[in-house]
């Protein structure tokens, strides 16, 4: 009984630790998930930039002629 007891205890611990190192990996994607949005972010407000920029230069640009 006192073996079975002590398996058990143990069992439970390896569970909590798995647990916390879960929850600390969890944490760790939530941080580097938002990084990479906040990221995101900027890439596609430089790209509107230079989008925005590209067309005002096109629309200087003179005819073509035929």
């Amino acid at each position: 009984m006192v073996n079975e007891l002590n398996a058990l205890e143990s069992k439970i611990a390896q569970v909590a630790g798995l647990c916390r190192a879960l929850r600390n990996e969890n944490r760790d994607l939530q941080q580097r998930l938002a990084a990479l949005e906040a990221e995101k972010r900027q890439l596609a407000e430089r790209m509107d930039t230079a989008r925005s920029r590209l067309e005002a230069l096109v629309g200087q640009l003179p005819e073509a002629k035929a």
